[in-house]
Order: C-alpha cells, then sequence, then structure tokens
C-alpha cells in the first residue's frame, strides 16, 4: 500500500472527501497521516494500538494522545466496521459471517477452530472474475442480475478480522489465510497493506509465516508481491498440467504454468525453510487420477512444497463430485512416495455451506443483494 503522503493528495481525501478510515492505515499510513498534521511520528504506534489492540473507537478515549490531537482525529477520521447481517455456525465450530459493506456489497468470512490453532479466511474482493469451474460463488457471481466486482479497501479487509476478534475468545484467531471471496493478487495493494497491520506488533502482531496470501496464479503481481511482502504463499494448482489447469482455472489460459511455477520459486528465494504450499482440490475422475499424482510431483520435484489435498465440497448445481477417500489416501501416498509434504484437508463446514458464497448465494435467491465470488474451491477445508 502506499503512504499517505506518496498518493500525492491530502490524505482526508482519500476517500472522496469522507473522513479516513483509520482501520485501513498501516504503520506508514498512519505516519504520513499525522505528519501531514503536524504530529510526530511515534504517534503513529500509539493509534495503531489503540485502533487494533485495543479496538478502542472513540478518539477520546485515547487518553495517552494530547487533547488537540483527539479533537483534530475526530473532525477528520473515523474508525468503522462492517455490518453483521447474518451469521451461521456450524456442529463442528466453523463460523461463517456474512458482512455488509457500505455501497451495499456483501462478502463473507469464515473462523475455522482446530485444536492449536483457529484460522479465519478473509475475502479480498467483493465479486470474483476469475470463473474457477469448480468454485461455489463464480457460480453465484455467474448468476447475479450483473456481475459486479470491485476490490475492498484495507479498511474492508482489516475490518474482518476486528469484527471476528470481536465476537470470539480472546486468542481465538492464530492464523489468517486470504482465501475468501475474490483473486488477493488482483487486489495486490491492499492485501498487502492489510497483511502489513496484521503482523505489525503494535497492531495484531501475528508471525508472517501465519498469514498466508493465496493466489489462482496472476504471475506479474506475483513476480512484484517479493518485493512487498514475505508473508506465506499458497496457490491453488489443482491440475498437473495446462491442459486441464485451462479447463478448471481459466486464469491458466494466460499465465500457463511455464510462467506461474518460476514467479513461485522466485517468491520463497533465499527465504530458507519457507515453501510453497499448492492447494489441490481432488475432484472425482477429473484430477484425481495415479498418473496425475505422478505428474504433480514431477512437476513441483524442484520447488520447496506442501500439497495441501482438499475434498472437494459439492454445492447446488456444481459439476463434480468429492474423490473417494481411498482414491485420496492413494493419491496422497504417490506424492509423499516421491518426497512432497502432503496433507488431507478435513473438510469443514458443510452443515452451513461452508464455501464462500453460498451463504451470499442463498440470500440472492432471497432477493438479498449481495454480489460476491471466491475463486478457490467449493468448501472450507482445514487442515
Amino acid at each position: 500500500m502506499r503512504s499517505v503522503r506518496a498518493e500525492g493528495r491530502n490524505p482526508f481525501d482519500r476517500l472522496s472527501g469522507s473522513a479516513v478510515d483509520l482501520i485501513g492505515l498501516d504503520r506508514a499510513g498512519m505516519v504520513s497521516l499525522l505528519e501531514s498534521i503536524g504530529e510526530k511520528r511515534f504517534r503513529a504506534r500509539q493509534l495503531l494500538k489503540w485502533v487494533h489492540q485495543r479496538r478502542i473507537h472513540d478518539f477520546q478515549a485515547m487518553t495517552d494522545l494530547a487533547k488537540p490531537l483527539r479533537v483534530r482525529l475526530s473532525e477528520l477520521c473515523r474508525v468503522d466496521l462492517p455490518r453483521v447481517e447474518a451469521e451461521e455456525v456450524s456442529a463442528d465450530g466453523t463460523t461463517k459471517w456474512l458482512l455488509r459493506l457500505a455501497d451495499g456489497n456483501a462478502v463473507e468470512t469464515v473462523f475455522i477452530p482446530e485444536a492449536k490453532r483457529g484460522t479465519l479466511c478473509v475475502s479480498s474482493q467483493a465479486g470474483c472474475a476469475m470463473g474457477c469451474t469448480f468454485c461455489a460463488t463464480a457460480a453465484a457471481t455467474t448468476a447475479a442480475a450483473a456481475r459486479v466486482v470491485r476490490n475492498l479497501s484495507t479498511a474492508e479487509i482489516a475490518g474482518q478480522l476486528h469484527t471476528a476478534v470481536q465476537r470470539l475468545p480472546e486468542g481465538a484467531v492464530t492464523n489468517i489465510v486470504f482465501m475468501g471471496m475474490g483473486e488477493p493478487l488482483l487486489n495486490l495493494n491492499a492485501v498487502v497493506a492489510a497483511s502489513r497491520i496484521f503482523t505489525d506488533d503494535d497492531a495484531f502482531g501475528l508471525s508472517k509465516r501465519r498469514v498466508t496470501i493465496s493466489t489462482s496464479g496472476v504471475a506479474p503481481a506475483l513476480e512484484r508481491l517479493r518485493g512487498l511482502t514475505d508473508v506465506s504463499l499458497a496457490v491453488s494448482l489443482h491440475a498437473p498440467d495446462n491442459a486441464l489447469r485451462d479447463r478448471l482455472i481459466p486464469l491458466n489460459r494466460k499465465y500457463p504454468l511455464e510462467r506461474l511455477l518460476p514467479a513461485c520459486d522466485a517468491y520463497i528465494r533465499d527465504k530458507h525453510p519457507r515453501r510453497i504450499t499448492w492447494e489441490y482440490v481432488m475432484l472425482d475422475g477429473v484430477n484425481d487420477a495415479d498418473e496425475q499424482a505422478r505428474r504433480l510431483a514431477k512437476l513441483l520435484r524442484n520447488i520447496p512444497s506442501k500439497v495441501n489435498l482438499i475434498p472437494f465440497n459439492p454445492f447446488p448445481g456444481a459439476a463434480f463430485r468429492c474423490s473417494p477417500e481411498s482414491r485420496i489416501r492413494r493419491f496422497a501416498d504417490i506424492l509423499a512416495e516421491r518426497g512432497l509434504t502432503t496433507t488431507v484437508r478435513s473438510s469443514r463446514g458443510g452443515d452451513i455451506g461452508g464455501a464462500c458464497g453460498q451463504l451470499v448465494g442463498r440470500l440472492q435467491g432471497e432477493g438479498g443483494k449481495g454480489r460476491c465470488g471466491e475463486r478457490d474451491r467449493g468448501g472450507i477445508a482445514a487442515g
């Protein structure tokens, strides 16, 4: 994210003349904002702590700030959260929120609790243009009256974490994944700025290894990402060759594996012992054959890798079925025999329509205004 000053205009004009939402400013943004009104840089640390750690939104309650600064902030800034329009809790503890944004768009955020961690899956766009054929909310977006896609602001992304931590026990969220609605690398600046807020010690203080940006393969943005952050990277692969990946992920026709894999390798170069996480949704009779496992192992043999095999969660109208458990295990064994670290994720949230977009899709059918999409998979998985 560019700093406020780097944008070349008064920072308080960032939102077409409306007040600046402090939730959306990383440390550099806070510094630029404060300097623009004649304040010292160290105030940025104080503001980050008040907004993100203490989650105090009343400027007058920020007692270690001088009173004139508190008055100035109340005149020029705000701290807003998205409105929770619906909440669904699965029998396994998975929680999904439908969040309504100021312009009427809706996004979904999902929390997945496990024994030793709690993962929050956040959205980066309202709508999705990726059109992945196995994706629940790609279907929902296509079915919408208008296929609207817009990037979320940094504040709208960070607001999802604020919403979750307000509604969950203290310390419940230990990991964040950009695997919700939208393609994160098509909203690169806001996603990177949000990841900086998540990992800043004066904000949420998460380890960079516990924040993961996922992509379906926007190679040019991935090549830029290396110079902007070093959080973890996950790639929605789902096929061992271009022919099949072209069918499953249309973006592959623009950025085929010959372009994508070198960009992924470059991202983790000099970051020992980091590795790429490859997401691979298991589709019965489509991408789950023994030979496809062998080809996948060969494809990744020179890149430090972890493969997550994801059982497909069917959604209404889906053209695919999940691979049988025995087939998934066989596929995993072939990869492991060839030296690839491989996990099989446990499917979560099926009883609440765990895949991002299913809740919005239902509300669309009921006359709701939500427009969204997800570029990843037809289910929520954890592991």
